[in-house]
């Protein structure tokens, strides 16, 4: 019996299209291109809804906190602890923006999406590709070698083309709201440490002072009580009182180291700035007149950026799931050409082109793209929920932070009244000791008043300060230019 050998489906496939090319002839070749380009201009009218929801969002329209006054000027998104007007701390946060590693790594999670944007774009343009392969029968009688080139131009019919780009898009905007918020965040958090810094060290030397003062008014009192003059209770009592001074004052220079090494992390640097140790007056926070309004925050808050990006791209998601309903359509063709490496052939080397539709089509799978299609409508419902909840929890954030910028800067009014009259009723003391009628313990007390009143302006001081950077960075900062608009 006489077998024939097989053939390798490389083989046999370069077999059969020259068999067909001869039998068919030109004209079934241009039937099938002409049956290819009707199909390609009628389908472009089988679009399907893509737009993405409303994201309209009604908001009061001034702030509620704001304080009272004629017009103010914008705030400063972009540079606004110069406001406290200290020449270090501008120099501290060029330093922050430039190395912090938040920031950095931000600026390449942007580079990476900006990149898989352009990659979505050119999804749908013509694929060329060139390939090589060697090809052996099965009986091992004949060796092929096959060159070709291959082409492929998929369709974004249906809306899988806008929806492909517009979740692109959306990953984008996400990147650059983070980069946005990163950028924001190590901004406030320099601020905040620099203000904790400048506090830290005011406190420790007024803690100094009272461990002094508390040491002298014991030492009095145990003069008076050898000499009969105090009871033991008192002497008993003021050094109790000097060791819970002594005990207080170490938590300052505690609280000095580690604003010095929160500040080393936000540069990136591998210990504290030397010059940091030196005490350096307190940053104080200035009024916050708003002429901004809670619209603003739509374009200026982060969190509302990167919500409205996830809208984006859940719409995106939902197209493409949509448009997976329907055939996916394209135009392919292909030039290759085998060569008899050994063995013999029946037909000599010819180069076979091809060109025609293709088409992949879904028709029983059983309902899974529907579900996908249902949960991408469930997570775009839910992101859009995402972004009301963001622009309201905005709203209500700045709002907090004018409550509160408002109460500390009652306080700080209220503590530097204080501190007036403490100073004053030293003075007094002075006076009254100068002329003979006073004595050293009410100097003492007087200059125990003053120094504890200090310390209360001094972290009244500080408490305004945190709640001046509480509302910058609720209002967030100048967002990115876009680099495509996508809607």
């Amino acid at each position: 019996m006489t077998t024939t050998p097989r053939r390798s489906s490389g083989v046999r496939k370069v077999l059969a299209l020259r068999a067909a090319a001869r039998a068919d002839g030109p004209g079934r070749r241009a039937r099938a291109l002409l049956g290819a380009g009707a199909l390609a201009l009628l389908l472009p009218g089988c679009a399907i809804d893509t737009r993405v929801p409303d994201l309209h969002q009604d908001l009061p329209p001034a702030w509620r906190g704001a304080p009272p006054g004629g017009v103010a000027p914008a705030p400063d998104l972009d540079h606004w602890w110069r406001a406290f007007a200290s020449a270090e701390l501008d120099a501290l946060m060029e330093r922050a923006l430039q190395q912090n590693l938040t920031i950095a790594q931000a600026r390449e999670r942007l580079r990476a999406a900006r990149a898989l944007e352009h990659r979505a774009g050119t999804e749908f343009l013509p694929q060329i590709g060139f390939s090589t392969r060697s090809i052996t029968d099965p009986a091992g009688t004949t060796g092929f070698y096959e060159i070709g080139f291959d082409a492929v131009w998929e369709s974004g019919f249906f809306g899988r083309g806008e929806s492909t780009t517009r979740a692109a898009a959306g990953d984008r905007a996400a990147a650059e709201a983070e980069l946005a918020a990163a950028r924001v965040s190590v901004v406030a958090e320099v601020a905040r440490a620099y203000v904790e810094l400048r506090a830290a060290q005011a406190r420790a030397a007024a803690l100094d002072e009272i461990v002094a003062l508390r040491r002298r008014r014991a030492e009095l009192i145990a003069t008076q009580e050898r000499l009969k003059l105090a009871a033991a209770v008192d002497a008993a009592r003021a050094q109790s009182e000097l060791a819970a001074a002594e005990a207080e004052a170490g938590e300052a220079p505690a609280a000095a180291a580690a604003a010095e090494n929160a500040l080393a992390v936000l540069l990136a640097e591998v210990a504290p700035d030397a010059a940091l140790a030196a005490p350096a007056p307190q940053p104080e926070a200035p009024a916050a007149p708003l002429a901004a309004v809670p619209a603003d925050l739509l374009r200026t808050r982060p969190e509302i950026r990167r919500a409205e990006s996830l809208v984006l791209r859940a719409a995106g998601e939902l197209g493409i799931a949509r448009a997976d309903l329907y055939p996916k359509l394209a135009l392919g063709g292909s030039l290759t050409s085998a060569t008899r490496v050994t063995g013999d052939i029946e037909e000599p080397n010819k180069a076979i082109p091809i060109l025609g539709p293709l088409v992949e089509m879904p028709i029983v799978d059983w309902g899974a793209r529907r579900d996908l299609v249902d949960a991408r409508e469930a997570a775009l419902a839910a992101a859009v929920l995402g972004y009301r909840q963001a622009v309201l929890e905005g709203v209500a954030e700045t709002e907090s932070a004018l409550a509160q910028l408002a109460r500390q800067q009652r306080r700080v009014a209220a503590t530097a009244t204080a501190l007036a009259a403490s100073a004053r009723t030293v003075a007094a003391a002075q006076a009254l000791r100068a002329s003979g009628l006073g004595d050293e313990l009410e100097l003492a007390a007087a200059e125990l008043a003053a120094a504890q009143a200090r310390i209360e302006h001094t972290l009244a001081v500080r408490d305004a300060a945190l709640a001046f950077i509480a509302l910058y960075k609720s209002l967030g900062g100048q967002m990115p230019t876009p680099t495509t608009a996508v809607r």
